[in-house]
C-alpha cells in the first residue's frame, strides 16, 4: 500500500467525539487520509445540530484501499444505527453498534497494512460493562496481546499508571515485580522505536512518602527490588519517589515518563498540567492505537463547546511519527 490512512472508530455515539472531530477538520490540514468508521445517519444529524457542513463520501467494499482517498470529504465506512436525534442518553442500546464498528476496524488491521487506530470515548459502565477494565484490554484481548500498558502521552512528559482503571481497593494486591518490569520494557521499547532514545523512567511509591505503618511495605518489598533489578539491566529507572512531589516543576524536567501505581496517582497531575494537551496511547499492540484523553462527557452533549485538542494531538502524533 503506496498511502497509509487512518482509522477511526468513533465510539459512543452519544460522545462530544463526533464534534470535536468536526472541529478537527476545520482547525487543521491533514495530510494522510482519514477514514471514519461511525453511522452516516448519526453524522448527519449531529452535523446539523452542531451546524457544520462537510461532503461526506461512503466508502464501498475494499474502497479504503483506494490511494485516491483525501479529506476533501469525510471518508466513511458507514455502520447502522438508528436514532431520531443527535443526542440521547447514553445505554447500552449502542452496544452492538459499536462492536460492528470495532470488528471492522480490527478486520481491516488485520488484513491491509494499515496500522493507524484512533478509537473515540465509551461508557465502560454500559459498553464494556465490567468485563474489562478499559479499552486498553477490551483491544489487546482482541489481539490476543498479554502484556499492555496505558500510557498518556506528552511530549514534555508523559505518564503510565501500571494498573490502569482498577479500583483502588485492589490496587496494593495487583502490583508485582514481574508487572512492574513489564511496563518498564513496554515504555522503554515504545520510545526507542518512535523516538531513538532510551527514555528516563521516574517510579512512584505507592505509599505516601513512600512509607508504610504496615509491617509489608511494597515500596520496600515490591517496588525497590524491581528498579535496582532494572537498573543492572541497564534501564534508565529510578525510585520510587513521593508521589506529592515528582510533579513539581524541577523534578519533570529530569524524566520522559512517570510510572505510577494507580490511575489517579499520575492522570490527576497530568491533566493539572496539559489539560488537553496529551494523548493516550496503547502500548503492546502490533499497531498504533490512540485515543483522545477524556471520555464522553455527557454533559457537555450538543453544547458545542468541547475542546478539539487532544484529537488534534492523535492526528498530528501519526503524522509526525
Amino acid at each position: 500500500m503506496s498511502y497509509n490512512p487512518i482509522l477511526i472508530v468513533a465510539g459512543e455515539p452519544n460522545s462530544v467525539f463526533l464534534e470535536i472531530f468536526f472541529k478537527t477538520l476545520r482547525k487543521i490540514k491533514i495530510k494522510r487520509p482519514l477514514i471514519l468508521i461511525a453511522s452516516n445517519e448519526l453524522i448527519r444529524l449531529q452535523m446539523k445540530k452542531l451546524k457544520f457542513k462537510k461532503k461526506i463520501k461512503i466508502l464501498g467494499d475494499k474502497e479504503y484501499l483506494s490511494s485516491n482517498l483525501n479529506n476533501k470529504s469525510i471518508n466513511l465506512i458507514n455502520v447502522n444505527y438508528k436514532t431520531n436525534a443527535a443526542f440521547e442518553k447514553i445505554s447500552s442500546k449502542s452496544n452492538d453498534y459499536i462492536k460492528n464498528c470495532f470488528e471492522i476496524a480490527f478486520k481491516i488491521i488485520e488484513k491491509t497494512n494499515i496500522d493507524s487506530l484512533i478509537t473515540g470515548p465509551i461508557s465502560k459502565k454500559t459498553f464494556l460493562n465490567k468485563k474489562y477494565l478499559g479499552l486498553t484490554e477490551y483491544i489487546s484481548k482482541k489481539f490476543k496481546i498479554k502484556k499492555n500498558a496505558m500510557l498518556i502521552f506528552n511530549e514534555k512528559l508523559s505518564v503510565c499508571p501500571i494498573t490502569t482503571h482498577l479500583p483502588l481497593k485492589y490496587v496494593s494486591k495487583k502490583i508485582s515485580k514481574n508487572l512492574l518490569i513489564e511496563k518498564v520494557k513496554l515504555i522503554d521499547d515504545f520510545y526507542k522505536k518512535k523516538f531513538k532514545i532510551s527514555p528516563k523512567i521516574a517510579v512512584l511509591g505507592l505509599n505516601p512518602h513512600c512509607e508504610s505503618i504496615d509491617k509489608f511495605n511494597e515500596d520496600e518489598k515490591i517496588i525497590k527490588p524491581s528498579i535496582k533489578y532494572l537498573q543492572k539491566i541497564n534501564y534508565k529507572v529510578s525510585g520510587p519517589y513521593p508521589a506529592d512531589t515528582i510533579f513539581l516543576k524541577d523534578n519533570v524536567n529530569k524524566f520522559n515518563v512517570v510510572l505510577g501505581m494507580y490511575h489517579d496517582q499520575v492522570l490527576t497531575s497530568m491533566k493539572a498540567l496539559f489539560e488537553y494537551d496529551a494523548i493516550n496511547i496503547t502500548l503492546g499492540l502490533p499497531f498504533i492505537r490512540i485515543s483522545p484523553d477524556h471520555g464522553p462527557n455527557e454533559k457537555m452533549l450538543g453544547k458545542n463547546i468541547s475542546n478539539p485538542l487532544s484529537l488534534i494531538k492523535a492526528i498530528s502524533f501519526l503524522e509526525k511519527y
